[in-house]
């Protein structure tokens, strides 16, 4: 699908249109997830604003992805093979490569400490809530096995970002405090 005209009007009374064409109301389980993955795409690309090159190529790798993410939900009960099972091997392989040269955790950390790494931790944060609105979706219709794993992975993976650009400025870590 291209988009030749932006306003249509088509979508003025509540509905708007799935990939097949289906309309459905705006606030259908399946629009809320097209949408948390729309901002979340926006929040990786406003991380990359501020990351000055750093992790550009595979912050923008991840922006492809969450369209192709977008588009496959957009269209049910349809198999499109946008995303496919390399991605979240390339996913893992790059969660794994800058987790082994962080130090372990022993505490929960502090999100924050730096501009990019405050970006990144927004980005998983967004990341967990439009996992957890796919699984809605997948206790109601059929989702991919493969979104989900996506989406779950990579949270993670913004997570170990974040503290790579932490270490990167030099900036301590905070743990998480708790008083007994």
């Amino acid at each position: 699908m291209r988009i030749t005209k932006v306003t249509t009007k088509t979508g003025d009374s509540g509905q708007t249109s799935l990939g097949n064409s289906e309309r459905v109301s705006k606030n259908n389980i399946r629009v809320h997830v097209i949408g948390s993955v729309d901002k979340l795409n926006t929040i990786v690309g406003w991380a990359r604003v501020h990351s000055n090159g750093h992790f550009d190529n595979q912050l923008e790798n991840i922006q492809q992805d969450l369209f192709n993410l977008g588009g496959e939900i957009a269209v049910p009960d349809v198999e499109m093979n946008l995303l496919n099972e390399s991605r979240l091997e390339w996913l893992d392989g790059k969660t794994n490569y800058y987790n082994d040269k962080l130090p372990p955790l022993d505490e929960f950390i502090l999100p924050g400490g730096s501009e990019l790494s405050s970006r990144l931790h927004i980005a998983r944060a967004e990341c967990r809530e439009t996992e957890r609105y796919l699984i809605g979706l997948s206790e109601k219709e059929f989702v991919s096995d493969l979104h989900k794993k996506y989406l779950n992975r990579l949270s993670d993976f913004f997570f170990v970002l974040a503290r790579i650009a932490k270490s990167d400025d030099n900036i301590e870590e905070k743990s998480w405090r708790y008083e007994k």
